[in-house]
């Protein structure tokens, strides 16, 4: 309390009793895999279609953006914000010993074909890195006498960081274009790759190159690349230090199945599972193999792949969507797609709606035509369906999680609890460190039962009334004098989620007329 010694008005700021809850994001999808560009193994944040094409597209062809041939990462980010994703994170994924680094090559002013400098963006930095290149006197090539040497203007910027070097020669000594740029330049290093070129052609020509990661071949990622290293942060690894992320797509697992690898691919798809078991917050989405008939996918499903977790859910068929490399149709997992609806339903209904019954934008077809009978069969091996019905376009036709344990089966009911644990999580970090007294078990309640309160009248929650819906109980019967001597304090909750009405029966009978007057 403060010590007032002086007569006047004081005005004190007294924290409220309650401490609000508020909701957190449920629509965060994180996207691993390949791209032919953009930096590798560093998560980035990306909110629309454009910021994505510009960081991950390849700079030696642009026309082709971020799309590479036999990869389907670029196909699912797409889908993702079509169908109404907001925010995801992207790790292109790449080395196990560390991201390459970003370079560009100057051309010879005689034959761009030719080499005459390498730039090779330092260690560390990752915004991407422009060099421009312009001639700032001709020279008469160096001739005796009193010949002059042309000199360059280079200017190089990478994000907010912008260096500009004058009076650049190629002549050795302290004004050579290596020499000069290499001793001051934070962001880049400059190689002499054509030293040993005649004179004339190892003039580099004038222009504007960005440095990029070359495009790594497909075949040349290993499944342990793709998994990554929590330690080093990379690939599937680097996740672990997402907060906000509650979905995890990794399409390009399929490049494994499609090589027949059902070994790789089972045990990559099984360390998505167990990050999200163990992260505790957010869900896998999983592809089924391509080119698959529901026979097929179903013995891979009872027989390859026995996933029981109701962190992660199982889409299939294959969808169609235009390859802008080849302007045809081309057949993608549908992960990215499903994320993208999730995200819509999230933002029209809520996440207690379950995330089916809804149109997957950008789908123009599927990879097989499912029948009303064959879904049985792959709906109690727990697989979701994709389905086209004349005049209502192509829908999610399921929405069940691949858990075995009743309790979970339902995709919207897990969604729902990560939503209100995490909720809660974060909104009572306050608490830590607190008095264990009556008044913190009070303040707890009261903030618990407000948040879930606001979720029951969102729809969220069964019950006509609160006390139907939920129950909040923190006391010193939950609260024992050995748990408070051990620094502990336990709030229990107890709610009731909506369960989604998966099969709408109408029972229809005959009856005479008149016969309800007769009786009555």
């Amino acid at each position: 309390m403060p010590t007032y010694l002086t007569p006047g008005v004081y005005v004190e700021e007294v924290p409220s009793a309650s401490k609000p809850i508020e909701g957190v994001g449920t629509s965060i999808a994180a996207f691993v895999g390949l791209t032919p560009g953009g930096p590798i193994n560093t998560p980035m944040r990306i909110s629309n279609w454009t910021q994505f094409a510009k960081l991950f597209s390849d700079p030696a062809n642009p026309d082709n953006g971020p799309f590479m041939e036999g990869a389907y990462l670029a196909h699912s980010v797409y889908g993702f914000f079509m169908n109404g994703g907001g925010v995801c994170w992207v790790i292109r994924v790449g080395s196990g010993d560390g991201a390459p680094t970003a370079q560009a090559a100057l051309p010879s002013t005689t034959d761009d074909s030719v080499e005459t400098f390498r730039a090779t963006a330092k260690k560390g930095i990752e915004a991407p890195v422009s060099l421009e290149l312009t001639e700032e006197s001709a020279g008469d090539g160096g001739a005796k006498g009193d010949a002059t040497e042309p000199t360059y203007k280079l200017v190089v910027t990478a994000g907010p960081e912008h260096e500009e070097y004058d009076g650049l020669t190629l002549k050795k000594g302290k004004n050579y274009v290596a020499t000069k740029v290499n001793a001051a330049s934070k962001l880049i290093k400059i190689d002499e790759t054509g030293a040993s070129l005649p004179v004339e052609v190892r003039i580099p020509a004038a222009g504007t190159y960005a440095l990029s990661v070359a495009t790594i071949p497909i075949d040349e990622i290993s499944p342990d690349q793709i998994a990554g290293d929590v330690a080093k942060r990379e690939g599937m690894g680097a996740l672990a230090a997402i907060d906000e992320v509650t979905m995890v797509i990794v399409p390009d697992l399929m490049t494994l199945a499609q090589n027949g690898d059902d070994t790789k691919l089972r045990d990559l798809q099984g360390k998505m599972i167990a990050h999200c078991e163990n992260m505790g917050d957010r869900m896998a989405i999983l592809d089924s193999p391509p080119d698959t008939i529901p026979q097929d996918v179903l013995d891979w499903r009872m027989n390859a792949a026995g996933y029981d977790s109701k962190f992660a859910t199982l889409y299939w068929p294959w969808i169609e969507v235009m390859d802008p490399l080849s302007s045809q149709p081309l057949m993608v997992p549908p992960s990215g797609h499903i994320a993208g609806v999730w995200a819509r339903t999230d933002g029209t209904r809520g996440v207690h709606k379950a995330p089916a019954n809804e149109v997957i934008m950008g789908a123009n077809g599927l990879a097989f035509q499912i029948t009303h009978e064959e879904q049985g069969a792959l709906n109690k091996a727990g697989i979701n369906c994709i389905r086209s019905f004349p005049g209502r376009g192509i829908r999610i036709w399921r929405a069940r999680t691949l858990s075995s344990d009743p309790e979970w089966r339902y995709l919207n009911v897990r969604r729902l609890f990560n939503y209100i644990a995490e909720s809660i999580n974060e909104g009572t970090q306050w608490s830590v460190f607190e008095p264990n007294d009556e008044r913190l078990w009070m303040q707890l309640r009261i903030a618990a039962s407000n948040f879930l309160t606001r979720t029951w009248r969102e729809g969220a929650l069964f019950g006509s009334t609160p006390e139907q819906a939920f129950f909040v109980k923190c006391d010193d019967e939950t609260n024992p004098p050995e748990n408070i001597e051990a620094g502990q304090v336990t709030v229990e909750i107890g709610i009731a989620p909506v369960k989604p009405a998966e099969f709408v029966v109408f029972r229809i009978s005959q009856f005479t007329a008149g016969a309800a007057e007769v009786t009555a």
